[in-house]
């Protein structure tokens, strides 16, 4: 760019911060806007109590949501009506924000995507120092929400030894959250503080389409900083163009002949075998116009054989009034960390909370994939039954049968250890699917643990176990040894009431 004389300087200045002026007013009566709109927090959230979706929340918690949103917001309209671009109106907004989130966090309500919502809107307001101070308050408020709900969430998880500790482990991932996001933020800020001052100096230098291509170039090297690769694809001159190479030289495309660019023909050659097929239909560039007609985006996870999952996308750029693409970008990233996270939250989904063994919906998954798959030899599936739970619920309370329930459960998972996984299928039911060949020594080390075991409420435990194995009925399918099995179960548990001399109720 030419230098610019000291006047032009000057003037820039100015422009500048009569924009930054007008733009504080506008998003000062968007942030009234949100301030009144959270005042369906209290009936949503009462919506929410009626349905059983929120479990410890009274209406009075609601009710006082509503009304202090309410005042909040009354308040925020007279500063808005009397000092529309002042900083301390926004100020005002985003604490009042950042204050109902802490309500509702100590009453339980605990959405926590919401704690970054007031960052992400003091963002609008281009300004470093009030970004910069609504991360660091939003900061003090979620510690504190932290720190003050830990014991209520502490007490209903089972993998941390005390309220300190689960308190440690969420202010850990805040922290890092929030770190992430005040670095970005900046980032973000000091961007568009920067590319707004650039086009208040711009005046009539350069044509409204050559203006139009600077900022849409440099959002695509903002975005080759994000991706691993970024490919322009120009239909309207059949090219391509990796954003990624210094050169960021433009490659021809034959539609007639080219199915791919040249940049997907390289990716595939690291995209796992199995998935091979479904990437080069997803990549077809003489498809992908029609796929992304009058949308913004497509996309697809495909699996790099070194570096784990990658997500492909194709994002429209520029596009006919008819809502053709004409310019868009391909980009590849890896969320190979993202995947994890997501498979982390399916395991949570097939573990029984209670004894965190595997419960019944894993059982069944793993049951289905077995009769897909078929059976080995070793396959043994066992029946387990808590004896006389019933009538440590009925004398001791649940307490006792719950700690009889757990005692059993580490007494399977002990005896099964690297030969199988157990499964909780039901209140005092158990089954087992373990590959041995000698099954019987695992029946024998379940009775001998649970006659080892003593809790602080029950004093003894007995387990009715039976199973059934393949070697042992070799034309069985999966469901005739699961009836076996639990039939011989059964077969234990009437000796073991009629050992102990107890007449059983008829089911």
């Amino acid at each position: 760019m030419n230098e610019k004389s000291p006047n032009t300087v000057e003037n820039k200045g100015i422009d500048y911060q009569q924009f930054i002026t007008s733009n504080r007013s506008k998003v000062n009566k968007y942030l009234n806007f949100v301030l009144w709109f959270f005042i369906g927090t209290g009936p949503i959230i009462a919506l929410g109590v009626k349905l059983g979706i929120f479990h410890d929340i009274s209406y009075t918690t609601c009710i006082v949501i509503s009304i202090v949103m309410f005042l909040m917001s009354a308040i925020h309209f007279l500063l808005l009506k009397k000092f529309s671009d002042s900083i301390m109106t926004s100020l005002f907004a985003l604490i009042a924000l950042d204050g109902l989130i802490l309500y509702m966090a100590l009453f339980h309500v605990s959405i926590y995507l919401t704690w970054f919502l007031v960052p992400l809107l003091s963002i609008l307001l281009v300004e470093t120092r009030i970004f910069i101070f609504s991360v660091i308050f939003n900061y003090i408020l979620m510690t504190a929400s932290a720190y003050l709900t830990a014991p209520y969430y502490w007490a209903m998880q089972s993998n941390y030894e005390t309220p300190t500790a689960y308190f440690l482990n969420t202010i850990g991932g805040f922290t890092i959250e929030s770190t992430i996001m005040l670095i970005s933020g900046i980032m973000i800020v000091y961007l568009t503080v920067n590319y707004l001052k650039s086009l208040t100096n711009q005046h009539i230098i350069i044509s409204q389409n050559e203006a139009n291509m600077k900022e849409k170039m440099e959002i695509l090297d903002s975005m080759a900083e994000i991706y691993d690769n970024v490919n322009l694809i120009d239909f309207i001159n059949n090219t391509e163009m990796s954003i990624r190479d210094k050169e960021q030289k433009k490659q021809g495309i034959d539609l007639s002949m080219q199915t791919h660019t040249l940049m997907n023909q390289e990716i595939k050659n690291k995209v796992m075998p199995d998935q091979l097929d479904d990437f080069m239909t997803f990549t077809d560039i003489k498809t992908v116009r029609s796929r992304l007609s009058h949308k913004k985006l497509i996309s697809a996870d495909f699996i790099d054989v070194v570096h784990g999952w990658f997500r492909a996308q194709y994002i429209t750029v520029d596009a006919t009034l008819d809502g053709i693409p004409n310019v868009v970008i391909f980009t590849t990233r890896n969320v190979d960390d993202e995947k994890r996270r997501e498979e982390h939250l399916i395991r949570l989904s097939l573990t029984d909370e209670l004894t965190r063994l595997y419960n019944r919906r894993c059982y069944e998954e793993d049951l289905g994939e077995f009769r897909r798959q078929g059976l080995n030899e070793k396959f043994v599936l066992f029946s387990i039954d808590v004896n006389g739970l019933k009538k440590v619920n009925d004398t001791l309370g649940h307490a006792a049968g719950d700690e009889l329930i757990k005692g059993a459960a580490d007494c399977l998972a002990l005896s099964v250890r690297g030969k199988g996984k157990v499964y909780r299928t039901g209140g005092d039911e158990f089954f087992a699917i373990v590959h041995s060949d000698d099954p019987a020594s695992i029946s024998d080390d379940i009775a001998t643990k649970a006659s080892e075991w003593h809790g602080m409420h029950s004093k003894e435990m007995s387990l009715s176990v039976g199973y059934a194995s393949l070697k042992e009925y070799p034309n069985c399918s999966i469901d005739e040894l699961e009836r076996k099995a639990d039939a011989f179960m059964y077969e234990a548990k009437e000796r073991y009431y009629k050992e102990k001399g107890i007449e059983r109720r008829k089911s």
